[in-house]
């Protein structure tokens, strides 16, 4: 299973790599790294990934969406958001990470369902799609075939809920041992 996951100028790192690293440890599960054009991308941390086109996009692999600085113009842009309407809808599985849930809240997937964001940013998520039930204190969400999580290292979080959802408990607890990752799979914080 290919698992695409879908960079931008100023994502987000840990949105990325945390939930990457928890994703490439199921036996079968290939990390691609994609972008609009392709070529490089530069997370806000400096960090540059080389990222292929997505007209290469496995369209039914699973779909991991990052947050960060980027999606503030990226939630106004037509262009990428029809993309990115079409490959969720094609996706197996789509996983957004902190403000990646806006990303795709804009193109009307998420309308009715709920879904988290990160806290810090929840206000403006909110304005951005009224049509979604936003969960202020949700770590993940699960609707159907999307996941949404809380900010950076809730994608951790959501990557183990998802790998628990389709290979069980014990799978996501061993994984989570061995990254020496404390999940303890609940989906909503205390207030």
């Amino acid at each position: 299973m290919n698992v695409n996951v879908l960079l931008f100028e100023e994502f987000d790192s840990l949105d990325v790599f945390g939930p990457v690293e928890m994703l490439q440890a199921i036996e079968g599960y290939e990390i691609h790294f994609f972008s609009m054009q392709g070529g490089p991308v530069c997370a806000y941390s400096g960090a540059v990934i080389e990222t292929d086109s997505v007209d290469q996009m496995d369209p039914e692999g699973i779909l991991l969406i990052p947050g960060g600085k980027g999606t503030r113009t990226l939630v106004k842009d037509e262009i990428f958001l029809s993309f990115l309407k079409e490959a969720a809808v094609k996706s197996s599985n789509c996983l957004t990470v902190c403000t990646g849930s806006a990303l795709l809240a804009e193109t009307g997937l998420l309308d009715g369902k709920r879904a988290a964001t990160n806290h810090n940013a929840f206000e403006w998520v909110k304005s951005c799609r009224k049509q979604v039930e936003w969960v202020y204190n949700a770590r993940w969400i699960a609707e159907g075939k999307y996941y949404t999580s809380a900010g950076v290292s809730a994608g951790m979080d959501l990557a183990l809920a998802f790998i628990e959802d389709k290979f069980g408990l014990e799978k996501a607890m061993e994984i989570a041992k061995f990254m020496e990752y404390h999940y303890c799979g609940e989906q909503y914080e205390e207030d």
